[in-house]
C-alpha cells in the first residue's frame, strides 16, 4: 500500500469515528439518555487519535506540516476545530449539544478534504520559516474558536425561535449561550489578530514587505474587522442576542471563506501555495 493510501484509509477511519460519535451525540441528546454522552465523546476521541496518525503519516511522507494542498489545510483544521471542542467538552459537559453542529461542520472538510488531490508537493523556500509555523497554527486554532461559536449561535437561535426538546432544556439559558459565543468570538479574534501579525513578519522575511495588500492578506483584513465590528457592537450598543447569533454566523461564514475559499479562486501569493 502507497503512503497516499495509507493516509487516506487512517482519515476514513477517523471519518468513521467522528460519524460514529456525531450519531451517539443525536441519540444521547435527543432520546435523553445522558449516560451515553460519554461513550460519543470516547467515540470521537478515538477518530480524533486516529486523525493525529492520518497527519503523522502526512508529515513523514511529505517531510513538512499540513499547509499545502486542501487535502492537507481542510484535514488539520478539521483536527483542531474536534480538539478544541472535546477540550470545551471535557470542561462544560452540558454543552454537548454543540457537538450536533461543529462534527457536521468537521465531517464536511474531511469529506472535502479527501476527495481532492492527495499528491505531496515540496514546500517553497519561502516558506521554510518558523513564522509560517506560528501562522498556520494561529489561524487554525482561531478558525476552531469561530467553529464552535457558530454552534454556540446555531443553539442560541433555537432558543430564541422557541425551540424545545430535551437536548436543548439541558442548556444553559439564552443569557449565559450569548455570553459564550462572544466568548467563543473573542477567543478566535485573539488567534486571528496573532495570525495577521505572525503572518506579516513572515512575509517581511520571505517577500520583503510586512503588508502588501495581497488579496487573501486584504480579506483577512476584513475578516479581522467584522469581528471587531461585533465584539465592539455588542459591548457599546448592547446587541440583542439574535443579532449576535446572526452576525456571528455571517462572520463565521467570512472567515471560511478568507481561510478556505478565497486562496484557491484568488490569483496571489498565498494561493500559489494551495493549489490541488
Amino acid at each position: 500500500m502507497t503512503p497516499i493510501a495509507q493516509e487516506a484509509v487512517v482519515h476514513w477511519i477517523a471519518v468513521v469515528f467522528y460519524i460514529g460519535g456525531l450519531m451517539a451525540f443525536a441519540y444521547a441528546l435527543i432520546f435523553s439518555h445522558p449516560n451515553k454522552i460519554a461513550q460519543a465523546k470516547w467515540l470521537t476521541a478515538v477518530g480524533l487519535g486516529f486523525h493525529v496518525v492520518a497527519l503523522a503519516l502526512r508529515y513523514v511522507h511529505v517531510g513538512h506540516g499540513p499547509y499545502m494542498m486542501k487535502y492537507e489545510v481542510l484535514s488539520s483544521d478539521a483536527w483542531m476545530a474536534v480538539a478544541m471542542l472535546l477540550f470545551f467538552l471535557w470542561r462544560k459537559p452540558n454543552w454537548s449539544a454543540l457537538a450536533l453542529v461543529a462534527l457536521p461542520v468537521v465531517i464536511l472538510m474531511m469529506g472535502i478534504g479527501l476527495f481532492t488531490n492527495p499528491e505531496a508537493r515540496n514546500l517553497p523556500p519561502t516558506l521554510r520559516s518558523i513564522w509560517l509555523v506560528f501562522h498556520i497554527l494561529f489561524t487554525k486554532l482561531a478558525l476552531g474558536a469561530f467553529v464552535l461559536s457558530l454552534a454556540s449561535a446555531i443553539v442560541l437561535l433555537r432558543k430564541l425561535n422557541g425551540a424545545t426538546g430535551r437536548w436543548l432544556d439541558r442548556l444553559p439559558g439564552v443569557e449565559v449561550l450569548e455570553a459564550n459565543t462572544v466568548r467563543f468570538i473573542g477567543f478566535g479574534f485573539v488567534f486571528w489578530t496573532t495570525t495577521i501579525g505572525m503572518g506579516a513578519i513572515w512575509a517581511n522575511q520571505s517577500w520583503g514587505r510586512y503588508w502588501g495588500w495581497d488579496p487573501i492578506e486584504s480579506w483577512s483584513l476584513v475578516t479581522w474587522l467584522a469581528f471587531a465590528v461585533l465584539l465592539h457592537a455588542r459591548l457599546f450598543f448592547k446587541l440583542k442576542a439574535r443579532a449576535i447569533a446572526w452576525a456571528t454566523i455571517a462572520c463565521f461564514i467570512l472567515s471560511i471563506l478568507t481561510a478556505l475559499v478565497f486562496p484557491f479562486i484568488f490569483p496571489s501569493m498565498h494561493s500559489a501555495y494551495f493549489q490541488s
